[in-house]
């Protein structure tokens, strides 16, 4: 596709259709409209275009250019007629679901997990030799879930071939059907040792519709991903899509692959990550559930919390929290049973929004809670491959901590961008960046964002097509830059000082001692710089060691630059009054709520 100035784009949520406009200007890409409606895919309408024309026709009426024929898309674009490429996202009709198998839990039944998360699936289950589980029990487990396809791993290349066949064979026993389409077979994917291919094609292939790939785990140190997330995008499209209301249709449409929407948001995080030469993390809270992304090294990763949002599921975040964990964070008295009737209130009314500062400032405490416990599950699956042994120094000794093995190392993060309800649409900007550091808690430099609309899901397929596009777009449009957050690593006594910082604003020089337990604030505006200095104390460490000096150039935002000092973990009183007292001094600083 030469030509490329004007596109289309639509992402076709559970509930909402979203459809935005790109279009080429004298200085590159822009989002320019953008428009939604109510998605189609299920009664009484059972066709997902008609919400798809929906929502492009708001954006012709907004930006009067005439985009639609009838039910066709014009192409190519003319003056103030017509697009070059019309491109889709999906996750309507719950998403692509899936179940994963390997043999052993911790090694191929983790790659295969990881692998389905990155190619934008939900998985309902890990079933694995070792999962402690009947052999009956597996069986009525498959039969019970009727996931859109399986993914069945396990063994080395020359290793195991009993026990990947002997998980072939339950699947062949549990004879399930897929969730959309009267007999069609159910997709399943085989990419385990490549030794047991016969065997498994004779229990499977004619049970269901087999598909072979490579290996994703051929030797214990490697993980090979890739063909096998391709195979789950073109299976997705194939039957999956292909079987739900009105899809095809959709698909003779698109001038490229209709991809799951999560898939997508890895996609670009995968971009942007590549162009600039940075680490990422990325997260979508919604009502139920909580995605996480994240680019360490040039190495994706994807983990879904089905249980863990801010409405239909906000009762397990209490649950999974603890009632302290939320309190820690509110800055007045509260009863338990005041706190539990507003969490059940949000479950009961997931639609409502907050009315009242003190339901405002409750929820910003359950949503710190609920990205908290979403990113810790992350790291725990965002790790080195298991099984494999490594050398360890004697420095690695004396250097044991909780993080594992984990890839996240939040030293190394470079941007962290959130996205969904409670952080895109918070009534202040501030809100969001204290939501963020409070739940994430970034260590040395660390730049932070918000997703304004949503868009990743568009910018990831048009990445695929137009990759500057997207780019340019994601930069310019998409991100809301809220500044930056410098936090030294360490722990010590409130008051003590911890770092000396030093800040050339375009406004002045800003100087000062950074004590523990304190924040500071300084203004610092979008596409603004600063030289800053700093000077952490022995024990405090900011990414350069204990002790270590560093000279960096921060960028502003909306919010500014934050300088927190309040260690990592994040050192909150356990006295109700001091730490009353703290919330409330951290949210001056900030100027996170009116009347303050």
């Amino acid at each position: 596709m030469s030509k490329m100035d004007v596109v289309i784009a639509t992402d076709c949520g559970s509930t909402t259709t979203k459809a935005i406009l790109i279009e080429r200007r004298e200085d590159g890409y822009h989002q320019t409209f953008r428009g939604e409606a109510p998605t189609t895919v299920e009664a009484p309408f059972e066709d997902v275009t008609r919400g798809v024309l929906n929502a492009i026709q708001e954006v012709e009426e907004l930006s009067g250019r005439q985009i639609l024929n009838g039910e066709s898309i014009v192409t190519p674009s003319e003056e103030s007629r017509g697009v070059d490429a019309y491109i889709s996202t999906s996750s309507a009709g719950g998403g692509l679901q899936m179940v994963v198998s390997g043999v052993v839990k911790s090694m191929t039944g983790e790659s295969a997990q990881r692998c389905a998360l990155g190619a934008g699936a939900i998985v309902m289950d890990v079933l694995a030799s070792n999962d402690g589980r009947l052999p009956h029990q597996k069986i009525a487990r498959i039969r019970q879930l009727r996931p859109d396809m399986v993914l069945l791993a396990g063994g080395t290349d020359g290793g195991t071939v009993s026990h990947v066949v002997e998980l072939a064979e339950y699947i062949g026993a549990a004879d399930p059907k897929p969730r959309f389409g009267s007999g069609f077979k159910l997709p399943v994917i085989y990419g385990g040792n490549k030794d047991a291919r016969a065997e498994v094609t004779a229990v499977l292939g004619e049970k269901t519709a087999l598909t072979q790939t490579e290996n994703i785990r051929p030797v214990l140190e490697r993980e090979n991903l890739g063909p096998a997330r391709q195979v789950i995008h073109d299976l997705f499209l194939e039957h999956v899509m292909a079987q739900a209301p009105g899809y095809r249709k959709l698909m003779d449409w698109t001038h490229a692959p209709i991809m799951p929407t999560p898939g997508a948001v890895g996609q670009i995080m995968q971009t942007i990550a590549r162009q600039l030469d940075i680490n990422v993390v990325g997260v979508d809270i919604g009502g139920a559930t909580t995605d996480m992304f994240s680019v360490f090294s040039e190495v994706f990763n994807r983990t879904v919390s089905a249980n863990l949002g801010m409405s239909y599921s906000i009762s397990n975040v209490l649950a999974e929290a603890g009632l302290d964990n939320i309190l820690r964070w509110v800055p007045f008295d509260i009863e338990e049973a005041d706190l539990r009737d507003r969490i059940k209130n949000k479950m009961i009314r997931p639609t409502t929004i907050p009315q009242l500062l003190e339901e405002l400032q409750v929820e910003q405490a359950i949503a710190r809670e609920a990205l908290r416990l979403a990113f810790v599950q992350h790291r725990e699956l965002a790790v080195g491959l298991k099984g494999v042994q490594t050398e360890r120094t004697l420095s690695d000794v004396f250097d044991q901590n909780d993080e594992g093995d984990s890839l996240v190392q939040m030293m190394d993060l470079d941007l962290l961008v959130g996205s969904g309800g409670v952080l895109s649409h918070a009534p202040r900007r501030a809100q969001s960046a204290a939501m963020l550091i409070d739940a994430f808690q970034p260590e040395g430099i660390t730049w932070l964002a918000v997703d304004s609309i949503f868009m990743m899901p568009h910018l990831g397929v048009m990445s695929t097509v137009n990759e500057r596009a997207a780019t340019e777009v994601f930069e310019r449009d998409c991100l809301i830059y809220l500044g930056t957050c410098v936090a030294p690593k360490g722990e010590g006594r409130p008051g003590e000082a911890c770092m000396n910082f030093s800040l050339d604003l375009p406004s002045g020089k800003e100087e000062g001692v950074l004590r523990v337990g304190d924040m500071h604030l300084f203004p610092l505006g979008d596409e603004e710089e600063a030289r800053i200095s700093l000077s952490p104390l022995r024990n405090w460490d900011l990414g350069n060691g204990l002790g270590q000096e560093v000279i960096s150039t921060v960028r502003g935002g909306v919010v500014g630059v934050v300088i927190d000092g309040r260690g990592r973990p994040i050192q909150i009183a356990e006295d109700r009054d001091e730490r009353l007292a703290q919330i409330t001094a951290w949210h001056q600083t900030l100027k996170l709520y009116g009347g303050d």
